[in-house]
């Protein structure tokens, strides 16, 4: 049983892992497409018909796999954790099944034209279609992230005979922590999508295209980057905030506290001894946790001894909180450093440009860390208070959780790898394309029929 339970943790770890990646640059980037298609029907510059062209392309690509990775994550409820859906079934599957007939099917119906009508359809009947698949991707964010929530600080049910059943929708949908989480996620898929557009397009200009809609694209996603990781500074203190209050055990971890105290100080790095309840090498900053989690500098917070048996394992919510956090600040003053180049030479240099590049992914690892925070953080409960994961896993033989995991892994390897290759060709590619296709739009014969 241990084995198998062990096996079925990192088997979906490994799914929703590979999964959420796609998600995190769709949500933010069919938005990026509706800003580019409407200023390409305001201003009748190719320009911006060309960064559409271009970014449409990986939102196809990355939608692709971001929905056939959701349909193979979702089997797992019935193969690796089946008494999760008898025991909360009533609650996930009607949040999973709005997610599918609001967002998804939305998206279905409309990706059609925005994908393959550009030519075909009016200029405002294709921004419609764009528009409309952006509220989809963003509706899908809000379904997925109320389930979550809800198995994070639970609300609006009862308990009959060891199953839950709804008593108030609107609880359980805007439980105490959703608003928080829906907002953090948001601004961390506006970020990923702000740096892959950045570094793409550094990427080209290093490689030598020096065409118009490379520096708009920089400016563009490097303005969004500077306004995003200002709020998600915010937004990720009153998050703390909220999780304190209903999860300390969550922040405990978060922080490496042990001992209840007052006046506790930040860990800027420590080794976590967990089998002796310590920590070793710390660096500390004095009072700053208390401030930033009690805005007082002498405010107690709780230590993991008080939750002993029922608090997550210490140091992966420990070591991953400190990669999001670091990455956010540097994330952070990449954006202001490059926005503000830009706005005095109009251009960058190559350093800098290298730095951009390098930078490409920064949102996908700061999404998997803070990720990894949330959901180790839960631990040891499936549904906080209420279902626990050695409760909802499966008793089948080990090695046939063995088998799937193996196999999961290897295809996320090789769709992986095609995937980047994908994007480094497209790229590549896109260097050679002559500036006169920047007009194919505005030749086509529906434009001109509008026009």
């Amino acid at each position: 049983m241990e084995e198998t339970l062990m096996l079925s943790r990192i088997q979906f770890a490994a799914n929703i892992s590979f999964h959420i990646l796609f998600p995190t640059i769709t949500i933010a980037l069919s938005w990026f497409l509706v800003f580019f298609k409407i200023k390409a029907n305001m201003t009748d510059d190719p320009v911006w018909m060309r960064m559409y062209r271009f970014w449409v392309k990986i939102f196809a690509l990355s939608f692709a796999i971001g929905v056939v990775t959701g349909v193979t994550m979702s089997f797992q409820f019935g193969t690796n954790w089946p008494h999760f859906m008898e025991r909360v079934g009533n609650i996930a599957g009607p949040l999973l099944g709005y997610e599918v007939l609001t967002a998804f099917f939305l998206e279905a119906s409309f990706l059609g034209i925005m994908l393959f009508g550009i030519k075909r359809v009016p200029p405002v009947v294709h921004t419609i279609a764009t528009i409309v698949v952006a509220i989809g991707t963003s509706l899908s964010a809000f379904w997925i992230l109320a389930l979550n929530s809800w198995m994070q600080t639970p609300q609006g049910f009862e308990m009959i005979d060891g199953v839950a059943f709804p008593t108030d929708w609107w609880a359980i949908i805007f439980n105490p922590s959703f608003p928080y989480r829906l907002m953090h996620m948001l601004i961390a898929s506006g970020l990923t999508a702000s740096f892959l557009i950045a570094g793409i397009s550094a990427y080209r200009l290093l490689k030598g295209d020096n065409k118009r809609a490379l520096t708009k694209a920089l400016k563009i996603s490097l303005t969004a980057a500077l306004i995003l990781t200002t709020c998600q500074v915010y937004v990720g203190d009153i998050h703390g905030l909220n999780t304190l209050k209903h999860q300390p055990q969550k922040v405990a971890a978060m922080e490496g506290v042990w001992e209840t105290q007052k006046g506790v100080p930040l860990l800027l790095f420590a080794m976590i001894d967990e089998e002796n309840r310590e920590n070793h090498f710390e660096i500390a900053i004095p009072n700053l946790a208390s401030f930033i989690l009690t805005h007082d500098m002498n405010g107690k917070i709780k230590g993991l001894n008080e939750f002993k048996g029922n608090h997550p394992p210490v140091a992966p919510v420990f070591y991953a909180f400190r990669l999001m956090v670091g990455l956010g600040f540097l994330m952070l003053a990449v954006a202001w450093t490059a926005r503000i180049w830009l706005m005095k030479r109009n251009e960058l240099p190559p350093w800098m440009l290298k730095v951009l590049v390098l930078m490409t992914f920064s949102g996908w690892i700061a999404t998997l860390a803070g990720w990894y925070v949330t959901e180790i953080g839960r631990q040891p409960w499936l549904v906080t208070g209420v279902l626990s994961v050695r409760d909802a896993a499966t008793d089948i033989a080990p090695e046939n959780v063995m088998i799937s995991l193996v196999a999961y892994l290897v295809i996320y390897v090789v769709v992986m790898w095609a995937y980047l290759h994908t994007l480094l060709t497209m790229s590549r590619r896109a260097i050679e394309v002559e500036e006169i296709s920047d007009n194919e739009y505005y030749s086509s014969p529906m434009v001109k029929k509008e026009a």
